[in-house]
């Protein structure tokens, strides 16, 4: 799944009608006869300041109340990195599938600003860069002292991802500033991709120690293994199919899935996920150029990726 952070949501109205429909995916919501809040994820009671889950819901029946078929899920409730506004995330669905969105509640309650909100001031991408480089736990290849990391968060079951990595492979092939780092970010639409991120979480782990190799063979061929096949694997066979795709790649799939299921591995995807949330994800695939995020990798043309990444690899430095 992925979404437009400049326009995606800036109108509530018709996200559902509208943005989700542009957005397909395989994941399905029932409907029900009215529209409904789908239970909410698990959290931590909002701290003062922020708005309840309540008052969340009964926000969203309000604006939402007119389409029967629209459900929603509220996915977290937290300040937001702009002081004095509440960041609150939800998936909306319909029978065309889900999206996961943002919006953002005044201090006061009052009121809710959609949109993007953006870094200021004379070095805007530093603190992202900072905060990416002191969590990222994820397989990286190119050069270790690389002076350009892009970050990368993605999902295995995400076809725009499956349409984004060619790309940063290229980029790698072509330009020696660069250092790729990938980071697991299974979205909750998705009904195979929390299992697929443990599966490369310990892919990317076993396969960079075994080797001494910092550029994780194994696990960027199980990476491109899964997009490959990523019209094939199902919730069902989900299982079966990534084992075989880890024995494809190089390492022992049932090994690989025995790892996948240890509360550690589970926990090293959700630091990503939290990660991820921290510096402003809420769809994939999302990429950051030393902090600077993309947001629609395959819709920045080729010359002027490189261009970002040669301008922060010099005049770009923080």
């Amino acid at each position: 799944m992925k979404r437009n952070s400049i326009h995606a949501f800036a109108t509530i109205i018709l996200f559902a009608s509208f943005a989700i429909a542009q957005q397909k995916q395989t994941k399905k919501h029932s409907s029900g006869p009215a529209p409904q809040a789908l239970p909410a994820a698990p959290s931590a009671a909002p701290s003062a300041g922020l708005p309840t889950e309540d008052t969340v819901n009964a926000f969203m029946r309000q604006m939402m109340g007119y389409d029967p078929n629209v459900t929603w899920k509220i996915e977290d409730i937290r300040p937001s990195g702009a002081a004095g506004l509440a960041e609150v995330s939800i998936v909306v669905g319909n029978a065309q599938g889900s999206q996961l969105n943002k919006f953002y509640v005044t201090a006061d309650g009052k009121h809710a600003v959609m949109g993007q909100i953006i870094p200021f001031g004379e070095h805007p991408f530093a603190a992202t860069a900072q905060k990416l480089n002191a969590g990222i736990n994820g397989p990286s290849k190119g050069p270790a002292a690389a002076p350009v990391t892009v970050v990368e968060f993605s999902d295995l079951q995400c076809p725009h991802c499956k349409a984004a990595h060619p790309i940063l492979d290229k980029l790698l092939a072509e330009d020696t500033n660069v250092r790729i780092v990938y980071q697991n970010f299974p979205l909750p639409g998705h009904d195979w991709a929390e299992m697929a991120a443990g599966y490369a979480d310990c892919i990317g782990r076993k396969s960079g120690s075994s080797n001494g190799s910092s550029n994780n063979d194994n696990f960027w061929k199980f990476v491109s293994a899964v997009f490959d096949a990523q019209s094939d694997i199902t919730a069902a066979n989900a299982a079966e199919k990534l084992s075989a795709l880890a024995d494809q790649s190089g390492e022992k799939g049932t090994e690989i899935a025995a790892c996948a299921a240890t509360p550690d591995t589970t926990a090293r995807v959700q630091h990503s996920v939290e990660l991820g949330k921290s510096v402003g994800v809420n769809g994939t695939p999302t990429v950051f150029i030393n902090g600077r995020t993309i947001t629609s990798l395959a819709s920045v043309p080729f010359d002027a990726l490189k261009q970002l990444v040669d301008f922060a690899a010099t005049d770009g430095k923080q």
